[in-house]
């Protein structure tokens, strides 16, 4: 059997997520190549790699030796690019970076510049991805760091401080909940609301799920500003990080309120393997996204 990189970086996403549809948009496949490739696989060995039913897909025993050892190889390739980065102008090193949407957003845009702009010969992969995804991925080996808030549980991954990222409600200043000084998350589910498209309003999805309710959600948009911009039109309220809101105040017309929920403050930390598995430019990243300080 013969299985070149692609196919082990989609055979390990494909088990991690526990799904073909989400492994091959985790590897960047449409859904009809992926399966393509992974029916090749089998076909070149052989032997059935995956159990495919209604709720996913599971490994079989194959299928997790394969799960394994391709991790080991797809570590290892990273590990080589890092070092092989600093001696050859040919090559380029990559670090795959997971974050949510307020990390992406707030924190990341100048602490992120200001390491690439000292660092012209490394790439970062960056892509959105909820908490709980994040400690999944990066302990599978499909990322080499990730940014998490502390209420997931993240296993056996190492952790450093990041930053603090509190949610908060945004609504016209005639709105009633605009000369308040805090609001539950329970209080604001039956207002017209305006989403976002992203990880943050999956989670915020998940809470009302919990509550056995569902945000009344008018539209959705992809920015933080527009969610701001469309509360400050009177077209609902929304829930951003407080940074967000603050920046937003200055220019358009609404209150922002700090939700009383403990999960709606979260502590962002940085999440890997452990340190010296990581490549040299993954390494050094780390440490400079730890360094700063709100």
């Amino acid at each position: 059997m013969r299985f070149d990189i692609a196919d082990l970086r989609l055979f390990v996403a494909v088990v991690d997520a526990g799904s073909i549809t989400h492994g091959a948009a985790a590897a960047h496949l449409s859904l009809p190549a992926a399966s393509g490739r992974l029916r090749e696989m089998e076909a070149s060995g052989g032997i059935r790699l995956l159990e495919r039913g209604r709720r996913g897909v599971t490994p079989t025993r194959a299928g997790e030796a394969l799960a394994h050892h391709a991790r080991r190889i797809l570590h290892q390739m990273r590990l080589m690019q890092g070092e092989l980065a600093d001696h050859a102008c040919g090559i380029r090193a990559s670090v795959r970076l997971l974050a949510n949407t307020a990390a992406i957003a707030d924190f990341l845009p100048d602490r992120l510049g200001t390491w690439l702009a000292a660092h012209p010969r490394v790439d970062v992969e960056l892509a959105e991805r909820q908490s709980s995804e994040t400690v999944r991925a990066v302990a599978a080996g499909l990322a080499e760091l990730g940014i998490v808030s502390d209420a997931v549980d993240a296993g056996g991954l190492d952790l450093r401080p990041f930053a603090t990222d509190r949610l908060v409600v945004v609504a016209p200043r005639g709105h009633r909940f605009a000369s308040a000084r805090s609001v539950g998350f329970a209080e604001i589910l039956g207002e017209a609301y305006v989403g976002l498209s992203g990880a943050l309003q999956d989670h915020l999805d998940q809470h009302a799920a919990r509550a056995g309710r569902r945000l009344a959600i008018r539209a959705q948009v992809r920015t933080f500003e527009g969610v701001c911009r469309m509360a400050a039109e009177g077209a609902g309220i929304g829930v951003v990080p407080e940074t967000a809101a603050h920046r937003c105040r200055r220019s358009m017309p609404i209150a922002a309120v700090r939700l009383t929920d403990p999960w709606a403050t979260r502590r962002l930390r940085i999440c890997f393997r452990a340190e010296p598995a990581l490549t040299p430019a993954a390494r050094d990243l780390a440490a400079h996204l730890t360094a700063v300080r709100e």
